[in-house]
């Protein structure tokens, strides 16, 4: 075989060598033609023309980006500092090579300074009780931001919020004092409705005499059923009277 061909061959072999890219099923190739785009390929085999065409990975998956402590001046003046922690994924490689020079550092200075301004506009209740709300805010903003990348923002999770001590000791005295607040609402309503009923079962027994004697007998039962050794107990008048009325009309005896 003439060393020419041999020659010629071997280029052959290590031009389509060169030329051939594997894309995973979570990757895709964005092509340019000279410098110009040419579409979106992948997964599986890709020709690329060495000199002619260039083409740039772009990873589909999930991303988590993790947003570094941030001091947040809120609107009750108070300062704090959070992180959280962004998840998202590139939906649409061409703009994400295109608009932007770099997405993930983009998406992260974006998360940060949007971070600040959502959490900046809530007091320190809002922000410690409504998380989800906040988180969901910062997601919605980003989302919107971030369109124009071919970024898909799908979650945002406030991870630490952290409070110097003096604020830490002021919330431990506001909520004792709520504590204590709920408590002596909770022994006013008890003694409300404790007052009522008596006030009820009052007016059931003033109805009948009798019901009255039947109370004053189970008491003494109930007092009959103590461990004390003496029980003293006043003796109803009603009880008495038949007699004292009974002695007062008969005779003197001879």
């Amino acid at each position: 075989m003439p060393t020419f061909v041999i020659v010629v061959v071997v280029i052959i072999a290590a031009f389509i060598f060169t030329a051939l890219r594997v894309l995973k099923e979570y990757e895709r190739g964005v092509m340019f033609n000279l410098g110009r785009f040419a579409g979106v390929k992948g997964p599986g085999l890709v020709f690329v023309w060495p000199i002619v065409q260039q083409m740039t990975k772009v990873d589909l998956r999930v991303i988590v980006l993790q947003v570094p402590k941030q001091d947040v001046i809120l609107r009750d003046n108070v300062s704090v500092k959070v992180s959280a922690v962004v998840y998202f994924r590139i939906v649409d490689p061409a703009k994400a090579i295109i608009q932007v020079a770099n997405p993930f550092e983009a998406t992260s200075q974006l998360a940060q300074t949007t971070l600040r301004s959502i959490l900046g506009q809530h007091e320190t209740d809002e922000m410690l009780s409504q998380r989800e709300k906040l988180s969901s805010d910062i997601q919605r903003v980003l989302d919107q931001s971030t369109d124009a990348w071919g970024i898909k923002v799908a979650n945002v999770e406030i991870k630490d919020v952290d409070l110097d001590e003096t604020m830490i000791r002021a919330m431990a005295r506001q909520a004792e004092a709520e504590r204590a607040r709920r408590a002596k609402i909770i022994n006013a309503e008890g003694e409300k409705q404790a007052a009522e009923t008596l006030v009820t079962a009052a007016l059931a027994l003033s109805r009948d005499p009798r019901a009255i004697q039947l109370r004053y007998l189970q008491t003494l039962v109930d007092i009959a059923t103590e461990k004390s050794t003496i029980v003293a107990f006043p003796l109803p008048i009603d009880l008495i009277a038949p007699l004292i009325g009974r002695g007062a009309q008969s005779p003197p005896s001879p």
